[in-house]
This record gives structure tokens, C-alpha cells and sequence, in this order.
């Protein structure tokens, strides 16, 4: 090798050793963790780097453990066993070097101060120590040795060459060096104060006697073979004394076991003559610490190892302490820590005396002496054998008690004896045939013994008595030789009885095994010559009765441990003896058979047939009819013995048939079968089924005596009763006479079954079924009675089972038509009605099903459609609906198995119907009956239901033919959609089980539909393929794959199938499992999504039942779904969707609401419907007149359904969050609607028939939403506006009551004053669109129409948000245009709404002055208005308007008003003479230009003014009050205008009498010419109908003559006066006035202040 190359070696290992040195270190630093499983690895880790660099490691370690010196104990213990681990596994290549290392590390950590708890760990440096020195040999010892001993055995630390573990692993090097060490220790022991110190030295001690007992007994391999016993004795001997006279009395326990197991060792290396010496002190001293110490194995570990000491010495003080050592020391043998080889020794030398003792402890109650007392026994026999030879024949009478002992532990110890016994002989002696029956015995426990409690620690690891005998009975067969001629051939008389047959597999093993021992020895012709009973027997009998025996136990091959290989194997090696016949077919069958065992191929049944083969093939190769009769007696024979057994006692009942077979002997097979019929124990199933067998096995070959004698039989007397007094006790009960007709209807059955096809079927009817009936049907008084009883009931199914597969199989059942078929069906499903249904306890059902299938399969004729019918629902319901824990354990049949096979049985049977009608039509009439269980709200039946489904979906694709028609067209699959909307669902079900059974229904489905398609069978489809993919994770699925795979599969149903697939669906929508109606939802939606265009003529249909359903079901993701449902057909067919929703019935219940609600989740499609539903409500009328004939004349207004529904639909539609996009998009035409809606719903009543409906619906809901229609109309505009935004207009209705006004207000007229008003302040954007929609309708043919839209106009012109909007000239064109409207009301609002310009846009009054003016003016001239109510809206519009105008605006019409309006001032109503009066104040503000003219007109309402300031109405006071106020500038008097402003003023009172005073006076004062014409004037209020003032006229009178000038009072016609008066108050008026006129004053006549005073009534007619 080149130089650079071993440079680079170099270098690389010296890189890796300095990465495993780092790897290491932290390794190390790693050890604080308190995880013990980390500790552990890292603990291995360092062993494994110890592997490729031990010595790097060791001095790694070496190095961390100095470096960290105060490092945790724990941790240091890991380093230092992964040390020793690596020292061990590396010692032969460890360097010298390193092991001085580790060596001087070692000794430095076992001198550290610890305590006695970390003994194990300074045994491990110990061993580290040793190991090295090993590796490196001695000469680093003395050194150690030196530097660790201390100077005083006071010092703290412990030196290591005290603890001796260093000596285990350098024997050889160490022990010539141990005498310098025990003399430099001697010395030390007496100055030991510290207990742990002397426990120290004494462990010390122990070690090094052991090591040079060691080094003794291998001198030959020891390097100095001069050392010897001597070398050591003195100093041992001095340690001795030491340890037995100071320390062995210490009061420390441990200290003490310390000192005894010292001494042990010690004692062989003391001088004879000391220990002959310490001998009588020593053995009592050691047996005295019995009694101080629980836990004696040391104590008896150290004795054991004295005596044996004393036995070498040849002591004789043992004689002495014999009795002693006995009694002490036998009560510790039967404990875990007992001292067995004590007693050999001193057996060895006191034979008597030891069984002397021993032997009467057999006798004791106490199991532990029994027990201890047995296994010294077996020690002594084992080692004494030749002082033992003289006692055998005493020890065998001495065993006797033991072996009746029933102790599981004395039985296992007399085992041990036996064995021991038969070693050395014993057993060859007179009695041992007793211990090898023991033996046996022992064999035949059951292997399985019951649960007890906790035995003693000694007991848990123990072998069971069983597995130990046949252990031991094995290994004497095989091993001790001399025990051949002991066992055979003695064994062969445990082989046929019955009681050691669980002894049968080891007696097989071992008498096998014996057997050929034999025929190696030439002995095969006389292997069983033996007389099993004690003498000769003839040699068939002998052969066919082990033949027998052994046939029938290999029956069941895996009992008794195997034991039918093992009878099989005996077989075979006896084969010869049997019959010399059998030896070649023997040879090749019984390994094939015994193969088959070892397999584990075969089933029971399967196994038995094998056997009965054998059987046959055993007969006929023997072809010995003698041999033949005497085989079959003696199976016979052994009938009885099989009692307890039944399963084999039925396959030998099968034996005996197959031999009954082959008998050429008809009498032998006749009388044979009388006595099976006389003796079977019929109350016993496995007897009868063993019997039945027999008879149809039997009838292969004898069929006509087969059948005759079991009619024989049923003519016999047994089922008589006997009339004798002493014979009752001889009848049979009715019970076993059941049993009886049981047995012999089973038999028949059996016979059927077996006996030839050709032979039997014409015996089917005349002579079996006959004769079945006639057993079960029991008869009373000639009446038919139901039998109750369980097993005649099934051995009559089984039996009529047999007869149809009997009749199936046969070769000629296609021409066999089977009369009585239905009636036996019809009795199989009276069986399975009359079971329970909330158990399952009884095999009826499964058997009655299994019969019914091989009756319906193919046998002639047809069953009826309603018996068919009945059948399939009876043993349905008679299954699916169990309970899901179907029932107990009955006749050793688990109920799991029960079920498994009735559910099986089930399937089959609706195979076989459905293979009878293999068509869509039968598939669909068999899910016709599966339905209902599919959807069970129940889980149980729902699996059974679907697992059935699935089996007979795959029977039906496994057998389609897809047919053709005649026109050469494939026949369709017609119900695929109905099938798969059953199981595609069901894929989601929220059982796993459910899941995959479904999946795979719908995989059949799907390939059966690509049948019908015309695919081939092979044929591959990826999606379908896909579902089994699927099926794989439905344990824990995605429910949205699974989701998008039903969606996936729905896609798959053909056009044609579509709609009864959608009905079918919607029928899931109600299934129990949510996960399932889920699924359904999915699939309706993706279906109509998708193909939903071509369904318009079906969307009613599916309306409708959207709608039942939602009524059905009442769950929240369903309602979710339907609503989706429906908002896809919406988008699809928006029309027909509508009409559909319109028609349903009003009121509308939750569930159309909610369909409603639906169409609101998209905004465009929403507004298409909102414009459908406005253009339903706009184009109807919205009532009709109908007559009411209560009322007689008249008649009332009938709400139209259409629009009623349309408007209650559009409720619900912006009822709904998701309509607010829309609804703003739509915001005027919705607004302007409603609003139309409620002015024409006002007064309009429901239909009768929905005011009956509403009020049911009231009494069904607590507070249903009214379905009035104004009402309605009302809820939809202000849903329609906190929907659109405007809440606003919502709230400040609501605050001022309008919605409650709008909804209650009677009549037509007005409607929804503060809706107008909120409208204008809060949705002044809307207003232009909501104006541009409402001017069409003035010229509505509904007032009501007009009426709205005229006032909702004037309400915008009392606000300025026209004129911001530009709306004004618009509106009041409008407005205008509507002074000629034939509604009254209308005329009114369109003045109202021209005067409230003043407010909402007063700069443009003086722009429109003229029009205005000229509205107001022609409104106080409408001639039809007959109570000048448009007159009254004139007056007070125009008085808003004149605040406004300036005089030139109205000097043109100001008289024309003025005198027009004056005939309103005596107006009996009060709102038109407030108007009036109002205004007429109003008009003198514009008389400056014409003011004589105005003048005359302000004189002529003068009277009238100051008289109505005695009006009965304080409003038209009050604006009498404004007139005066008014008037007074413009009359020329200044004391007059004066009055009128300090008197009148609105918020004093007024003393009408002195005022009036003061009027007249400065009337008189300033115009005296006008007496005259003010008299005449107040003369036309002397017949006005109100009290007061007619009052005033008079007084007004009087004042006016009081104060006249004498030049005037020529004016005043006093006769006139008093002539004209007619009325008394006038009259005493007039004389006040006159009186007052004479010089009188007003006081003086006790006039009142008539400034208050109010008329009693207000009602007069115009003056």
C-alpha cells in the first residue's frame, strides 16, 4: 500500500475516532434525562460506539466520569454498565493500557462513600475490575491493591478488594494473590465498628471462598497448581470465628444473613478438625436463625452447603444432630425458598431413620408437608437407588394414601414420584400397575381446568397436573426402556374406556410409539392377542373393538389435543392386526387423513365425510361379512358408553349406518334397527340427529327395510298408553313421546335425502310426507291441535327441507309436480309468524326459510301471488325487525352464528324467488317488500335491509340475460331511477356498514342499466369503478365526496327515468338517518340543476310535493334544501313557479312562506319575480261588489284572491334578508304598488271562505299575521320599506300610529297621511321615480287610486324637496289638472296640496301667484260640492298663500273674494266660518289700493264679525278675534282700532257687554249715518239658532241707539224694532237696549260679561 494512502487511513480514523469521542461526550451529557426509556437508548448507544472504538470509548468515559465527578449516581451508573458491556464484549482486543485505565476508574467509584442500596452498583465496578484484569493481566493488582487499602477500617470509604466482585471474572489471576489480601484484612475485622462495613467484609468473604473453591476444583487449567485447600484454611478458620462468635449475634437482620451466607463457602476451605470441632455449635446456631428470619433461603443455602461440608469430612456428629436437622429443617421444604437436597445426604446414611420420618408425614392434613414430604421422597429415590433397593416394596404400600389425595399440588408431586419410581424400578414391582393407573388417570383431567383464585407464587409458573402426566407418561414410553414390557401391552386397557378418553392422545402417542418399538422386534402378527378383559379374547372381537373405538374418537380430530391424528396413527400401526386385509388401503388413506388434520382444511362436516369413506373403503376392502356383523354389534355395544359424549355418539350412530350398509344380512339390519329405535335416548338432540342419520345412511342400500321398519315401529306399542295400575311408571311421557315423532320425522327426512333418487320420489308423497303429518298433527277429539313443542317443530322443517332437496337434486324433479307445496309453505310461514320478534332464541325461522327456498327454487307449481306476497313480508319482518342483539345462546348455538345463518337463509330464499321472475318487473316487486326496511328509522333493520338488497342486486347481476324484444330491441330497465333514488341515499347513511352495502347495491345497479344499454358483460365503466375506491374509506368518510358521488350517480338515471327519480327522491327527503335526507336534498338540487329545463310541464307536481314534504318533515337542513329546491326551479322556470306558489291556499302557512323566502337568494332572479308578483297585483281588480242582502239595500267589496295572494307573497319574498338588492332595484314600482294596494284595500273584506280559513289559522297560532286585506297590504309596504332602506320612514310612522291608522281606517278616503309626510323628509332620492310611477295613476278608475296619489302629491309640495328635486312645476300640473276630477275628495287634496306650496316651497308662490289664485277661486265656485268642503280647502289653502302674495297680486280677485266668501261667515259649520273669517282678515292687508271699496265690504261683515265673537265655537272666536284685529287700521278710527288690538288679543278674555258699549259709542261717534244699516243687520241675527247671539243682536242694537247723536235718531223706527221681534230672549233684549237708550246703564239690568258666555247647541240654518 502506497504512503499517502495509509496517511489518509490514518487521518480518517483519527477524524472518526475524534467524532465518536464528541458523539460520546454527548451522549453522556444526555444521561440526566429521567426518562427511563431514554436512558436505555442511550445506554445502548454507547455499547453500540463501544462495538467499532471500544478503547476511544472506554477512555471517553473515563474522562467524563473525572471531569464530572459530582455527577448524580443514577447517571454514573449508566457510563459505567455501558463500560462493562463493552469491556466484556472486547476483552480478548483490549490493550493493557486501557485497562489499567478502567481499572483505576473502577476502584476509584467503589471507594466512594455510599450506601448498602448501591451495593449492585459497586458490584458492576466489581465486575469492570475483574474484567480488566482479565484483559490485561495482574500486574496493575498489588498497585491497586495498595493505594485502595486503608490504614484503619474506620475510614469512610469501603476499599474495593473488600467487596470481592473483582475476583468473579480473573479467578486465575486473582486467588494466588488472595492470601496477602486476607492477611492485610484479618486484622481489620475486630476493629470493624460500622455495620455495612462488617456486611462488607463478609460479602468480601463469600466471594473469595467461592473464588478459590473455584480455583480448586480446575487446577489442571489454574496457572500455579502449588495452591492449595491449606493455603487458605488458617485465615478462613480465623475469619470463621470472627464472624459465628461476634458477628452472627448481632441484632441486625441483614447483617446477620450477611454473616450465614459467608460462612457457606467458608466451610469447605476450614481445616477438617476445626470444623469437626465447630460442628455441635455451629449447625445449631445456624438452625436457631429459623425462628428469627421470615425469608430462610439464605439460612438453608448455607446449611446445605455445611452439611455437605460435614458429609465430605466424614463427620459423625451428625448422628446427634440428625433428629434436629429433620424436624427443622422439613417444614422449610414445602416453601419457595425450602432446602431440598438437605435430606439426601443423611438418606444416604440413615435410610430408616430418614423414611421413618418421612414416611408418616404422608398421613398429615397440612398440604405443605404432604407435598414437601413427596418431593424428599422423590430426591431420596433419585439419589439413595441402592439404599433405597431393600425399601421398594415398602415405599409402594406407603403411596397408597397419597394417591387418593384430590390436592392439585400432592397429585403433581406424586407424578414426580412415579416418574422417579419407574426410573429406578419400582414400577416392574407388585403395585406398580397401581401408580401407572394414577398415571392415566392423571392423563384423562380435562385440559382446561375452571379460573380459581391466586395460588401461591410457587403454583403460578407451575404445569397443570394434566400437561405434567402426560408429559411423564410420553417420556416413560419412550425413554426408560425398561418400562416396554410394564406398558404393553397394559395400556391398551385405557383405550376403550370411556372414561380416560381425554387420556386418549397421549395412551395413542405412547402405545404407538410402543407398537412399532414391537414390530421392530418382530412381534407384529401378535400385538393385540392381549385380552382387554383380563383373558383371550376370539381375535375379530378384540380387533373390532379398538377398530371401533378409535374410528369414532378421530371424529373430532382437534378434541383432546389432537387427539384424532393420534387414534388415526395407532390405527395405522396396527393395521396388520385389525385385518390383515386392511394393511395396503390403510397404508395410503390413514397419513392422507391424518395430513388433513395437520392442515386444518376440512370443516367437520367435510371431516366426517372423509371418515364415513374411510369407513366404507375399510368394509369393503375387508369384505368379510362375519367380520362385518361383529364390527357392527360391537359398535352397537358401544353405544351406551357414549352418553356423555354426544358428538361423537352421533357420528358413531353414523358408523353404524354406513356398516349397516354394507351388511349383506337383511335380518342383522332389521333387528339392528329395532334396537336403535328401542334404546335411543330420544330427549337427547344430538341422539336423534345420530339416529335420523343412521336410518338414511342405512336406506342408501336397504331402503324397503328402512322404511318398513319405521312404520313398524309407529304400529308397535310405544306410543300406547297402559291402563295397568303398576305399569304407569313404565309410560312414556307426552314430552318423549314428542321426541319420538320428532326422531322418526327427522328419520324420513334423512331417508329421503340419502336414498336413491329413483326409488324415493314415487315414496315422497304416498308413504313419507303421509306419514310425517300423521306424527305431527296431533289430533283431539278429532280437533287439530297446534303442537307447541320446539323440536317437533324443527325436526318437521328439517325433514320437509331434505324431501325438497331430495326432490331438487334428483334427476327427475323437472317433470315432478309437487301437489302439496303450497301447503307446506303456507305451514313454513305459519313457523316463523308464531316466533318472537324481540329475540331470537330458537333456530325455526333460519330452518323454515331454508325449506321454503328449495320448495319455491324450481319445484312445480307456481306459488299464488298472495302467497308469495306472504311469504316474502312474514320472514322479512320476521328477521329485520330483531332487536340488534338478536338473542341467547340456545342448544349450543351462538346467537351471532344463529343470526348469521338465518339472515343467510333469508337471502336465499329471495333469490330463489327472484331467480323465478329475473326481470325489472320481479327486481322492483321484490324492493316493493325491502323498501319500508330500507328507510327504518331503525339501524338494525336498515343494515339487514340493505346488506339483503346488496346480495340480491349481485345474485341478479350475475344472472341477467338481457332479453330482446320481438322487434329486435333490448328490453329496458325501467325502474333504474326509482332503485337508485332508494339506494344512492343510503351511500351517506350514518352506519358504516349501511355505507358500503349501499355503495355496493348502486355498483350492481349501475352495471346492470349498462346491461340493458347493450354493453357487454365484461365491460368496464371508470365511474362505477370508482365507487369501490370509494367504499374503502367509508369507514371515517368525507360526506361532501360522498355527496358529489350521489350527485355523480344521479347524473347516470336516463331521460325517461328522470321524473320518478325527482318523486322518488322527494320521498328520501322524510328518511330517519339526516345524513341519508341530506344526501336526497344533494341529489334533487344537482338533478334539477342541471336537467331540470326539460321538466316545466312537471313543476306543480314537484311544488306540491315540496310543499307535503316540508309539512312531513319537520327538520332545518330539509327546510334549507326544499327552499333550494325551489329557487332552482325559479331560475329555471320563474312563471310557472309563481303560478304554482300563487295557488297555493291563503293564508299562506310556514311551509310556502318559506318556499317564498326561497326566491329571494339571488338579486336578479328575485327581481324578476317581485316584477311578476307586481304585475299580478296591478293588473287584476283588487275587489269586486258583491251585494249584502243582511243589510238589505247596499253592498260590500270583495277582495280578489289573485292580487290578495300576490301581495302576501311579496311579504314573504322582502321578509326575507337576501330581497334588499332587489328590492332597491324596484323600490318605486313596489312602493308605488303597496301604497295603491292599501288606499283600494280600505274597507274591503275577505272572501267567506278564507275568513273561515283565517280564523282556523287563529285558532291554531297564537298571533298569526292578518290576512285582511288592507291589513296585509299595510305589513308588505312596511316590510317593503325596511327592506328598501328606509327605516327612517318606518320608524317615524310607526311613532305617529300611521301604520295602525292605515290598517283600521274605515271608509274610503285618505290613507297613510304620515307615510306621505315621512316619505318626503326621509327618501327624497326616490321621490323622482316614485312621482314618475304615481302620475299614471290619476287617471286610475279607482278614487281610492286617485285619492292616494293626490294627497301623497300634496304632501311633497308641503315640503321643499320637490323643488330640490325639480318636481314642483311637475306636481302641480298635476295638481291642477285634478280640480275637475269627479271625486270630490280628489278636488279637495289638489287645492290642499297647491296651498301647501306656501310651506314646502313658499319663494314660488308670486312665480305660480296667478294659477294658484285662479284654483282657489274656482275651488270656492265648484258647484258640486254640496257642503262646500272643496270650498273649505280653497279658503284655507289661499289664506296659507296670501302670506305669501304681494297686493298686486291679488287686488284683481280681492272684492270678487271678499264678497264670495261672505256668505260663510254664519256657515253652521264651524271649520268654514273659522276659514272664512281667517281669511277674510287675511284679504284687508291688500285693501290699501281700493280702500273705500274694501271699506264697504269690512262694514258689511262688521255686525256679523262683532256678533260671532259670541260664537258657540272658540276657533271661530278666535278668528273673529284676527278679523277685528285685521279690520281696525282700514276703518278711519283710531279709538276703534285701538279697541280691537288691546281688547282682542287671543290670550285675554273679553267682557262682551262693555266692550260692545265701547264699540257702538265710537261707531256713533265716527260713522253715525251707518245706524241704519248696522240696526238692519243686527235685526237678520234675531232668528239666528244660536242662543248667544241672538242675544247680542238686540244688546248690539241698544248700544248703537244709546250712543247715537240726536240728529240720527230719526233713523231708528222704534216700532219696527219692537214689531219685528218675535223671539223672548230678542224681545228682552230689545227692552235693554231701549233701556239702555232712556238713559239707563247695562249694570242696572244685571246684564252679565257676556265676553264668555257659550249656547248651550250650535245647529242654525244660513241667514
Amino acid at each position: 500500500m502506497p504512503c499517502s494512502t495509509i496517511t489518509i487511513s490514518l487521518a480518517e480514523h483519527s477524524a472518526w475516532c475524534v467524532l465518536t469521542s464528541r458523539l460520546a461526550t454527548t451522549l453522556m451529557d444526555a444521561t440526566t434525562d429521567k426518562d427511563p426509556l431514554v436512558q436505555e437508548q442511550i445506554y445502548n448507544a454507547l455499547c453500540y460506539l463501544g462495538e467499532s472504538e471500544p478503547e476511544e470509548i472506554l477512555h471517553s468515559c473515563d474522562e467524563y466520569l473525572r471531569q464530572h465527578d459530582k455527577l448524580a449516581y443514577p447517571h454514573r451508573v449508566i457510563i459505567l454498565k455501558a463500560m462493562e458491556t463493552v469491556v466484556r464484549n472486547n476483552i480478548a482486543s483490549l490493550d493493557k493500557s486501557t485497562a489499567k485505565v478502567v481499572i483505576f476508574l473502577a476502584s476509584s467509584e467503589m471507594t466512594k462513600t455510599r450506601g448498602l442500596c448501591r451495593a449492585s452498583s459497586q458490584q458492576g465496578c466489581g465486575h469492570l475490575v475483574g474484567l480488566s484484569v482479565a484483559a490485561c493481566g495482574i500486574s496493575p493488582v498489588p498497585v491497586s491493591l495498595a493505594r485502595s487499602l486503608p490504614c484503619s477500617p474506620g475510614a469512610c470509604k469501603v476499599p474495593w478488594p473488600l467487596q470481592g466482585s473483582f475476583l468473579l471474572p480473573a479467578v486465575f489471576g486473582m486467588v494466588p494473590f488472595l492470601n496477602s489480601i486476607l492477611g492485610t484484612m484479618l486484622p481489620m475485622l475486630g476493629m470493624a465498628k460500622q455495620d455495612h462495613m462488617k456486611s462488607v467484609f463478609c460479602y468480601a468473604l463469600q466471594h473469595f471462598s467461592e473464588s478459590i473453591q473455584e480455583y480448586l476444583a480446575n487446577l489442571d487449567k489454574a496457572p500455579d497448581p502449588t495452591v492449595r485447600k491449606d493455603t487458605f484454611s488458617n485465615e478462613i478458620f480465623s475469619a470463621y470465628e470472627v464472624l459465628f462468635n461476634s458477628w452472627l449475634q448481632h441484632r441486625e437482620a441483614k447483617l446477620r444473613l450477611a454473616v450465614v451466607e459467608a460462612m457457606g463457602p467458608m466451610s469447605y476451605l476450614m481445616p477438617s478438625e476445626k470444623l469437626e470441632e465447630q460442628l455441635p455449635k455451629l449447625i445449631p446456631g445456624i438452625l436457631a436463625l429459623y425462628k428469627k428470619h421470615a425469608e430462610a433461603f439464605y439460612i438453608s443455602k448455607s446449611l446445605c452447603q455445611i452439611l455437605e461440608a460435614s458429609v465430605n469430612i466424614g463427620s459423625r456428629s451428625l448422628d446427634v444432630q440428625l433428629d434436629a436437622l429433620l424436624g427443622t429443617l422439613h417444614p422449610q421444604v414445602g416453601v419457595p425458598w425450602g432446602c431440598g437436597p438437605l435430606c439426601p445426604p443423611a438418606a444416604c446414611s440413615f435410610p430408616d431413620r430418614v423414611l421413618a420420618f418421612l414416611l408418616p408425614k404422608l398421613e398429615s392434613s397440612n398440604e405443605r408437608t404432604r407435598v414437601g414430604t413427596l418431593l424428599i421422597m422423590r430426591q431420596i429415590i433419585n439419589s439413595a437407588p441402592s439404599q433405597m433397593e431393600i425399601k421398594k416394596p415398602f415405599i409402594l404400600s406407603s403411596m397408597k394414601l397419597p394417591l387418593q389425595d384430590s390436592n392439585d399440588k400432592v397429585k403433581r408431586a406424586v407424578v414426580q414420584v412415579i416418574s422417579a419410581m419407574a426410573h429406578h424400578g419400582y414400577l416392574e414391582q407388585p403395585g406398580g400397575e397401581a401408580m401407572m393407573e394414577y398415571l392415566v388417570r392423571q392423563c384423562a383431567l380435562p385440559s382446561e381446568q375452571p379460573k380459581k383464585q391466586p395460588l401461591d407464587a410457587d403454583d403460578l409458573t407451575s404445569d397443570s397436573v394434566q400437561s405434567i402426566s402426560v408429559n411423564t407418561l410420553f417420556l416413560l414410553s419412550t425413554t426408560v426402556d425398561r418400562m416396554n414390557n410394564v406398558l404393553w401391552p397394559y395400556l391398551l386397557e385405557f383405550v376403550t374406556p370411556i372414561q380416560f378418553t381425554n387420556a386418549l392422545t397421549p395412551l395413542c402417542k405412547s402405545l404407538m410409539y410402543l407398537a412399532m418399538k414391537k414390530q421392530e422386534e418382530g412381534e407384529n402378527a401378535s400385538l393385540i392377542r392381549y385380552d382387554l378383559n383380563g383373558g383371550y379374547q376370539p381375535y375379530p372381537l378384540c380387533a373390532c373393538k379398538l377398530g371401533a373405538r378409535l374410528h369414532v374418537v378421530s371424529s373430532q380430530p382437534y378434541a383432546g389435543d389432537c387427539r384424532g391424528a393420534a387414534a388415526l396413527r395407532l390405527l395405522s400401526v396396527l393395521q396388520y392386526s385389525v385385518h390383515p386385509a386392511l394393511e395396503q388401503l390403510w397404508s395410503k388413506r390413514v397419513p392422507s387423513l391424518v395430513e388433513h388434520i395437520e392442515e386444518k382444511c376440512l370443516c367437520q362436516k367435510e371431516w366426517e365425510e372423509k371418515l364415513l369413506l374411510f369407513l366404507q373403503e375399510t368394509l369393503a376392502a375387508v369384505s368379510d361379512n362375519t367380520w362385518i356383523c361383529h364390527f357392527v354389534t360391537e359398535m352397537c355395544r358401544q353405544l351406551n358408553c357414549y352418553n356423555g359424549f354426544p358428538l361423537e355418539k352421533n357420528f358413531l350412530y353414523k358408523c353404524i349406518g354406513t356398516t349397516l350398509g354394507a351388511c349383506v344380512s337383511k335380518d342383522l339390519v332389521q333387528k339392528q334397527l329395532q334396537e336403535l329405535l328401542e334404546t335411543a335416548r330420544y330427549h337427547e338432540e344430538a341422539e336423534r340427529e345420530g339416529l335420523a342419520s343412521c336410518f338414511g345412511i342405512c336406506a342408501i342400500n336397504h331402503l324397503e327395510e328402512t322404511l318398513a321398519k319405521l312404520e313398524d315401529f309407529v304400529r308397535s306399542d310405544v306410543f300406547k298408553k297402559s291402563v295397568g295400575l303398576f305399569s304407569i311408571f313404565k309410560d312414556r311421557s307426552d314430552n318423549e313421546v314428542e321426541k319420538i315423532k320428532s326422531t322418526l320425522i327427522l328419520c324420513y327426512g334423512f331417508v329421503a335425502v340419502h336414498a336413491p333418487k329413483e326409488l324415493v320420489l314415487s315414496r315422497i308423497e304416498a308413504d313419507i310426507l303421509k306419514n310425517i303429518f300423521q306424527y305431527f298433527n296431533t289430533k283431539v277429539l278429532g280437533i287439530k291441535v297446534e303442537t307447541k313443542d320446539l323440536t317437533l317443530k324443527l325436526c318437521l322443517i328439517r325433514s320437509i327441507c331434505m324431501i325438497s332437496q331430495a326432490i331438487y337434486d334428483g334427476g327427475k324433479c323437472g317433470d315432478f309436480v309437487f301437489s302439496r307445496k303450497a301447503e307446506l309453505v303456507a305451514q313454513m310461514v305459519e313457523f316463523i309468524k308464531a316466533e318472537p320478534l324481540d329475540a331470537m332464541r330458537t333456530p325455526v325461522r333460519q330452518r323454515a326459510m331454508v325449506t321454503c327456498t328449495y320448495l319455491v327454487s324450481v319445484l312445480e307449481p307456481h306459488l299464488s301471488d298472495p302467497d308469495r306476497t306472504e311469504l316474502i313480508d312474514t320472514c322479512l319482518a320476521s328477521v329485520l325487525a330483531l332487536p340488534p342483539d338478536p338473542g341467547q345462546e340456545r342448544d349450543g348455538i351462538g346467537s351471532d352464528i344463529l343470526y348469521g345463518d338465518t339472515l343467510s337463509a333469508l337471502k336465499d330464499l329471495l333469490k330463489s324467488l327472484l331467480q323465478r321472475n329475473l326481470t325489472p318487473h320481479g327486481l322492483q316487486d321484490m324492493f316493493a317488500h325491502l323498501g319500508p326496511w330500507i328507510k327504518s328509522n331503525k339501524e338494525q333493520e336498515r343494515q339487514r335491509a340493505v346488506e339483503i338488497s346488496a346480495a340480491l342486486l349481485d345474485f341478479y347481476l350475475g344472472k341477467l340475460n338481457v332479453s330482446v324484444s320481438g322487434r329486435g330491441t333490448v328490453v329496458p330497465f325501467y325502474n333504474l331511477g326509482v332503485l337508485i333514488a332508494l339506494f344512492s341515499p343510503r351511500c351517506s347513511d350514518s352506519l358504516a356498514s349501511v355505507r358500503q352495502h349501499a355503495v355496493d347495491c348502486v355498483y350492481c345497479l349501475l352495471y346492470i342499466q349498462l346491461c340493458y344499454e347493450g354493453f357487454a358483460r365484461d365491460h368496464t365503466d371508470e365511474m362505477v369503478e370508482g365507487l369501490k375506491a370509494l367504499k374503502k374509506g367509508l369507514e371515517e368518510p368525507d360526506f361532501t365526496v360522498l355527496f358529489h358521488t350521489c350527485h355523480n350517480i344521479a347524473m347516470r338515471v336516463p331521460p325517461d327515468q328522470l321524473m320518478s327519480l325527482l318523486l322518488a327522491m322527494f320521498e328520501g327527503l322524510a328518511d330517519p338517518d339526516k345524513n341519508c335526507s341530506r344526501a336526497a336534498t344533494v341529489m334533487i338540487n344537482s338533478l334539477l340543476k342541471e336537467r331540470g329545463s326539460v321538466l316545466q310541464e312537471k313543476v306543480p307536481d314537484i311544488m306540491s310535493i315540496i310543499h307535503s314534504k316540508l309539512q312531513e318533515v319537520d327538520e332545518e337542513h330539509i327546510r334549507k334544501a326544499a327552499q333550494q329546491t325551489v329557487y332552482i326551479l325559479a331560475s329555471q322556470h320563474k312563471s310557472v313557479v309563481v303560478s304554482s306558489l300563487l295557488g297555493s291556499a291563503l293564508p299562506f302557512d310556514s311551509h310556502t312562506c318559506a318556499m317564498w323566502r326561497s326566491l329571494a337568494a339571488e338579486p336578479t332572479l328575485t327581481s324578476q319575480i317581485l316584477e311578476q308578483l307586481l304585475e299580478k297585483v296591478n293588473r287584476d281588480v283588487p275587489y269586486k261588489e258583491s251585494k249584502c242582502f243582511l243589510l238589505g239595500s247596499g253592498s260590500e267589496r270583495i277582495a280578489t284572491p289573485l292580487p290578495l295572494a300576490a301581495t302576501c307573497a311579496l311579504y314573504e319574498i322582502m321578509s326575507a334578508p337576501e330581497s334588499g338588492a332587489a328590492v332597491l332595484g324596484l323600490y318605486a314600482p313596489l312602493f308605488v304598488t303597496l301604497l295603491l294596494r292599501v288606499s283600494c284595500t280600505v274597507g274591503v273584506q275577505l272572501p267567506k271562505s278564507l275568513q273561515s280559513r283565517e280564523r282556523r289559522s287563529s285558532s291554531l297560532s297564537p298571533a298569526p299575521r292578518s290576512l285582511h286585506p288592507c291589513s296585509c297590504a299595510v305589513e308588505t309596504l312596511k316590510v317593503m320599506l325596511a327592506r328598501g332602506g328606509s327605516e327612517a320612514v318606518t320608524k317615524a310612522v310607526g311613532s305617529a300610529g300611521g301604520w295602525d291608522l292605515m290598517a283600521t281606517r274605515p271608509g274610503v278616503g285618505d290613507v297613510a297621511p304620515s307615510a306621505r309626510s315621512a316619505m318626503a323628509r326621509h327618501a327624497g332620492p326616490r321621490l323622482p321615480l316614485i312621482v314618475k310611477n304615481l302620475v299614471p295613476t290619476l287617471s286610475s278608475v279607482f278614487d281610492s287610486q286617485r285619492i292616494t296619489t293626490t294627497a301623497f302629491f300634496a304632501e311633497l309640495l308641503n315640503s321643499n324637496v320637490v323643488n330640490d328635486l325639480m318636481l314642483l312645476e311637475t306636481v302641480m300640473d298635476n295638481m291642477t289638472g285634478r280640480q275637475k276630477d269627479p271625486c270630490l275628495l280628489v278636488r279637495m287634496l289638489a287645492l290642499r296640496g297647491l296651498g301647501n306650496i306656501s310651506s314646502g316651497s313658499p319663494e314660488k308662490v308670486r312665480k305660480h301667484g296667478a294659477k294658484l289664485l285662479a284654483s282657489m277661486v274656482n275651488g270656492m265656485d265648484d258647484k258640486d260640492d254640496p257642503h262646500n268642503l272643496v270650498a273649505l280647502e280653497a279658503m284655507s289653502s289661499l289664506s296659507k298663500l296670501l302670506d305669501h302674495l304681494e297686493e298686486r297680486d291679488i287686488q284683481s280677485m280681492l272684492l270678487h273674494i271678499a264678497i264670495r266668501i261672505r256668505p260663510f261667515f254664519d256657515s253652521e259649520q264651524p271649520d268654514l266660518r273659522q276659514s272664512s273669517i281667517v281669511l277674510f282678515g287675511n284679504l284687508t292687508k291688500f285693501s290699501e289700493e281700493d280702500c273705500e271699496a274694501f271699506f264697504e265690504q269690512i262694514l258689511n261683515g262688521l255686525v256679523t264679525l262683532l256678533l260671532h265673537l259670541q260664537d258657540p265655537k272658540p276657533e271661530v272666536v278666535k278668528a273673529c278675534k284676527f278679523a277685528l284685529r285685521m279690520c281696525g287700521p282700514n276703518m278711519g278710527c283710531e279709538g276703534l282700532c285701538d279697541m280691537f288690538l288691546n281688547h282682542l288679543r287671543e290670550d285675554r278674555s273679553l267682557h262682551y257687554g262693555e266692550f260692545m258699549n265701547n264699540v257702538c259709542k265710537h261707531l256713533m261717534q265716527s260713522y253715525p249715518e251707518m245706524l241704519n244699516r248696522l240696526i238692519s243687520t243686527n235685526l237678520f241675527y234675531f232668528k239666528s239658532n244660536w242662543v248667544d247671539i241672538r242675544a247680542a243682536a238686540p244688546m248690539f242694537i241698544g248700544f248703537l241707539v244709546l250712543h247715537v247723536d240726536e240728529d240720527h235718531c230719526q233713523q231708528v223706527d222704534l216700532d219696527q224694532l219692537i214689531s219685528g221681534e218675535s223671539v223672548p230672549t230678542a224681545r228682552a233684549a230689545g227692552e235693554l237696549g231701549l233701556g239702555v237708550g232712556a238713559g239707563a246703564q247695562p249694570r242696572d239690568f244685571g246684564l252679565p260679561r257676556l265676553g264668555t258666555c257659550r249656547a248651550p247647541g250650535s245647529c242654525s240654518a244660513r241667514g
